[in-house]
Parts: C-alpha cells; sequence; structure tokens
C-alpha cells in the first residue's frame, strides 16, 4: 500500500529525526541509507516514474503528437507526409474496388486491406484469424466474418498470425510480428533473407517498414492497381493531387498506390487515449484506479521495460513462449507461412538465436478486438498480464534455450493485475478512431467487405 503524506507531516517526521540524531549520545559515525519516497499524489509518483523511465527527456517522450501535426509524426525520408497524399491513402486503404487480382472470381472487388484492419475492431481484425479474398459478412465488429464454403477453400486469403493493428504504426521502423518488411533500421545487414521473387524483395527499394509492407501487400493480398482502375474508380484526380513530382507515366501503380496507404497508416495515431490526455496536463482523464495501474506498469511491474515511447512499444524480439495460432477455428490453408511465422523473427532472417521471437506490440485500443499474442492465445487483456506475471511457457515447442531471460515471475497479486489491466483497457484507449474512417469513398463502394452479407451487415443494401 502506498502512503500519501501531506507537506505538514512530512515536515514533521523530518524534525523528529533531525533531533533525535542532534541529541544522540552515541557519537559513531552515522550510516545513512536512502529513505523510501514519499508522494502526496499519485500523479506526483507516476510524474516521477515517467520521468525516470524517459531517457532525460520529459513526459513529453511518451506523447503521442497530434494526428494533423504532420511535423512531428514519424516519417519515411522517401515517402514525405502531406495532407492530399494522406486524404487519398485513406481512401485506398479501404477502397474494395482494389481487389481485382482475386484466385476466384466470385469475390472479385469485394476486400480491401481494411477486412484484415478495420476501425470497428481498433484496427485489427474483430476475429481470431483475418480473412482478406474468400470470406463473407462482417456483423457489428467484424467478429461475424466467415470463410465462405462455396469460394474454394484452398483459394483462401487467411493470416497464418493473428494481424496486428494499425494504430501508431508510424513508431515501427520493420513491420508485421518478425519485423520482415523494411529495408532500414534493425533490418540492416539481413538483405540475404531478402529473397528475390518474394514479397520480402520489396526491401531492395529501401523504404522503411510501413511503405514496404503496404506496396508488397497489395500484391500478397491480391489487389491491383493500373490506370484504368483509377479512372474508373475516381481517383485519378487524387492521384495527381497527392503525387504532381511523379512523371505521369509511373504514377498510377501498386507501388505509388502502396506509398500512399502507408502516409495514411502513419497518422492513425490514438492521440485522444486519456493517458495522453494526462501526459499533457490533465489529471482528471484517468481515475485513481488507472493511475495505480499505471504506476505499477512504469514501476513494480516494470512493463515499460519493453512497452516504451509514444507508442508503448520497441524494436525489440522476444520468445516468450506463448501459443501459435491453432485451434479448430483456425484454417491452416498455407502450410509454409504457418510454419515460418511460428518460427517468429528466426523465421526470416535464419538465424538459430532469433528463433521463436516475436516483436513487442504497440499497447493503444487493444480492447477494440479481443485476441491477443502472436496466436490470438488469449481473450482478455487480463489474461496476458497473467501469463507474463506467472513467467510459466504455454507452448512446449518453444525450447527453454530461446526463451527470453526476463520472462519470470513478477510477483504481482491479483488486484494489481486487474488495476494494470484497467490501465491499459481504458486509460490507453481512444475512444475516436472513427475519425480515421472515410465517411463514403470517391468510388461508392461499400466497405471494408463488399460481398454480398457483409453489404448487409454494413447497411450498403
Amino acid at each position: 500500500m502506498k502512503y500519501y503524506l501531506s507537506m505538514k507531516h512530512s515536515k514533521i517526521i523530518f524534525l523528529f529525526a533531525f533531533t533525535l540524531i542532534l541529541f544522540s549520545c552515541d557519537k559513531s559515525p552515522i550510516s545513512i541509507e536512502e529513505e523510501p519516497k514519499f508522494y502526496s499524489t499519485p500523479d506526483e509518483e507516476l510524474t516521477d516514474l515517467l520521468l525516470t523511465a524517459a531517457n532525460n527527456e520529459g513526459l513529453s517522450y511518451f506523447e503521442l503528437p497530434n494526428s494533423q501535426d504532420l511535423n512531428a509524426i514519424p516519417e519515411d525520408p522517401k515517402n514525405k507526409l502531406t495532407p492530399s497524399k494522406i486524404e487519398l491513402g485513406k481512401f485506398l486503404f479501404h477502397e474494395t474496388g482494389l481487389g481485382t487480382n482475386p484466385k476466384n472470381q466470385i469475390n472479385r472487388q469485394s476486400y480491401s486491406c481494411a477486412s484484415c484492419h478495420h476501425v470497428r475492431a481498433g484496427f485489427q481484425a474483430g476475429i481470431k484469424q483475418s480473412i482478406g479474398e474468400g470470406g463473407i459478412g462482417f456483423g457489428q465488429n467484424g467478429e461475424a466474418r466467415v470463410i465462405d464454403t462455396e469460394y474454394g477453400f484452398d483459394f483462401l486469403d487467411i493470416q497464418p498470425i493473428r494481424t496486428m493493428s494499425i494504430v501508431n504504426s508510424g513508431y515501427q521502423e520493420a513491420i508485421i510480428w518478425n519485423g520482415q518488411f523494411g529495408g532500414t533500421g534493425v533490418n540492416k545487414g539481413t538483405e540475404d533473407a531478402w529473397a528475390l521473387r518474394s514479397p520480402k524483395e520489396i526491401n531492395f527499394l529501401g523504404f522503411e517498414g510501413l511503405e514496404s509492407q503496404a506496396i508488397a501487400g497489395l500484391k500478397i493480398h491480391r489487389m491491383h492497381v493500373s490506370k484504368e482502375l483509377i479512372e474508373n474508380l475516381g481517383y485519378k484526380e487524387l492521384f495527381d493531387e497527392a503525387f504532381p513530382d511523379i512523371d505521369p507515366k509511373n504514377r498510377y501503380n501498386d507501388t505509388i498506390t502502396g506509398l500512399a496507404i502507408a502516409a495514411y497508416e502513419r497518422v492513425v495515431l490514438a492521440d485522444q487515449a486519456p493517458f495522453q490526455s494526462w501526459l499533457k496536463g490533465d489529471q482528471n482523464a484517468m481515475t485513481e484506479d488507472q493511475k495505480k495501474g499505471a504506476i505499477l506498469f512504469f514501476g513494480k511491474a516494470n512493463c515499460v521495460k519493453c512497452h516504451t515511447g509514444p507508442a508503448l512499444n520497441t524494436m525489440e524480439f522476444y520468445a516468450l513462449g506463448m501459443h501459435d495460432l491453432k485451434g479448430d477455428d483456425v484454417a491452416q490453408t498455407v502450410a509454409q507461412d504457418f510454419f515460418t511465422s511460428a518460427e517468429g523473427r528466426g523465421g526470416f532472417t535464419g538465424k538459430t538465436e532469433d528463433l521463436y521471437k516475436f516483436k513487442v506490440p504497440q499497447l493503444y485500443n487493444l480492447k477494440d478486438s479481443p485476441f491477443y499474442g502472436h496466436g490470438g492465445s488469449f481473450e482478455s487483456i487480463k489474461d496476458i498480464i497473467t501469463y507474463k506475471n506467472n513467467g510459466i511457457v504455454e507452448n512446449p515447442v518453444v525450447p527453454k534455450e530461446h526463451i527470453y531471460p526476463g520472462f519470470q515471475p513478477k510477483g504481482l497479486t491479483t488486484d494489481e493485475i486487474n488495476l494494470i489491466a484497467d490501465f491499459i483497457e481504458e486509460s490507453l484507449h481512444d475512444p475516436n478512431l472513427m475519425r480515421y474512417s472515410p465517411e463514403n469513398l470517391p468510388s461508392g463502394n461499400c466497405f471494408p467487405n463488399s460481398d454480398e452479407q457483409s453489404m448487409i451487415d454494413l447497411g450498403c443494401k
């Protein structure tokens, strides 16, 4: 239990201790140990913890910039952020009309990037295993998207690993769980793994992770852009405004489309979350329990060792022995992808020391989609905190020698776990992510999906 003493009581204690020392008959040298700190309020203690963890940068070290402040948002030097580029990217990210390269024509132009990263699930998928081409339906928050049994099971575009959120993704220089997309930063020196004639060869273009993944993702997820398509969907003028310096002969293609999508993804920031408001001076933005949870997060539990900075993430990779994507509700239609995905960073680099290591994710708006860990093996934030608190590996496939040495019991009580969960669920939750979703598309298409059932669920028909 923390005790917060008034200034008056603190002075009384100090004077009493000083008097005892002054009048002591024992004249031998006194050994002075560092006394525990006393705080007058939880806000004072939390501030002290944050300043300690902030690398001498102040509370701003944890602040997300305003999504309109393009000068403060991390950008790829080869893909400058502009309002017109971001607006175009917002449309293209949600545009089902880009789905022109399906393996089965019955699902042509019925899926988009947002099929697996949509706003109603915090820009994750509302289901454990996201489905692009070959999925039907949406429900209220994406929870009702299922495999189209008439489609052709082997043709499915279904993910071998839990879909990551695009929220705050500008703070990741390499993208997806194993960090394989991105030709800079942590991927310098991994060039031998950028296999030609594979999606990873996109790294040779020298873009950062978001740009690399957005360009490669169009091909991976069976989308394709041409000048004719852009004109038919009503986007030509938007492309011209967003990329005036690109020769028109090279302006309407997958690469330029990917750059626009990545620019949009960079501004999807949870800057209206209560914790962000608290950092900017509103001490009433969080409840007292949420402040206690934050004190534990940045203090006793030491979550900040891995989850730090504005997005509460790092570009580190750790093996925590969590289960891979599995279960009766998981469709393993792409066996090789499932194999390499389960190997984590090692599946990309080919290095033994990287096996079973996965990237530290950001922590905002997690409660919008109730699946956690790279395999979605936890269904509540409390469950995954409990797992880390217990420090017991759940996946027997992962050898002990690969497990992160810091994965040890933390000694948190049930009440402390609940307080940390409250902080993450509520204080790190931006309630207004809908501002990043378009009201309508220039094409007039339904989004994020436009199959018959999704259009019914979404009220498009």
